[in-house]
């Protein structure tokens, strides 16, 4: 029973996916400190299949305001300290889902982070962080997580939002902003005020195929 219902969860896993609209990509070359960006649309999910993708040092994959974020590549050259990251709404990072059959590394790094609430300038709580699966092929470069100076290396950050923000500074900027408004909590965006408590960590899984 319990095999069934693996099974027919993976089924209706590929059969979400499968309904999404798939952005093909033949070729894509980024320069040295060059970006391509998915911007939000309506549709909060991105599949994206590149053929041949090519990432100079310091260039970047950023996608913003997707919740679901599935990037296939059938051949990569990466460079140093590439970025992708993913950004989806309410501070809340992208769950990003790769599978890359990696032909040249120097440091990728995955940015699936929440974002800071920042009370009284933001209007939502501290973000949770992505979870991330990162699937690399066999047949290619297997990536290296401890040495960042090292060639082959590869990080994933699924931190929450919350984790850095100054507890006193923002009491005082709150205060700041209610003492200058004439109508007290409406000083503050949406008359809210959020906790400081941190989101929820992302999952991160690294595995090959």
């Amino acid at each position: 029973m319990k095999n069934l219902m693996i099974l027919i969860l993976s089924l209706s896993i590929t059969a979400l996916w499968a309904q999404q609209p798939v952005e093909h990509i033949s070729k894509l070359e980024l320069g040295k400190k060059d970006k391509k960006v998915f911007h939000a649309s309506r549709d909060s999910s991105a599949v994206i299949h590149i053929d041949t993708l090519i990432m100079k040092d310091r260039s970047s994959l950023q996608f913003y305001g997707k919740h679901d974020v599935k990037l296939v590549v059938k051949y990569a050259e990466i460079g140093d300290r590439v970025f992708i990251s993913g950004r989806g709404r309410q501070n809340n990072a992208s769950d990003i889902d790769i599978h890359m059959n990696i032909q040249k590394l120097g440091s990728l790094y995955v940015i699936a982070k929440g974002e800071d609430a920042f009370n009284g300038t933001k209007t939502h709580p501290n973000g949770d962080g992505g979870d991330v699966n990162f699937t690399y092929s066999s047949q290619g470069i297997v990536p290296q997580s401890t040495d960042k100076k090292g060639k082959n290396y590869l990080f994933i950050d699924a931190q929450p939002g919350g984790l850095r923000v100054n507890a006193s500074s923002e009491v005082q900027q709150i205060y700041s902003m209610i003492n200058v408004a004439p109508t007290g909590l409406r000083g503050i965006p949406q008359g809210q005020i959020y906790s400081g408590s941190p989101g929820t960590e992302g999952k991160v899984v690294v595995r090959s195929e």
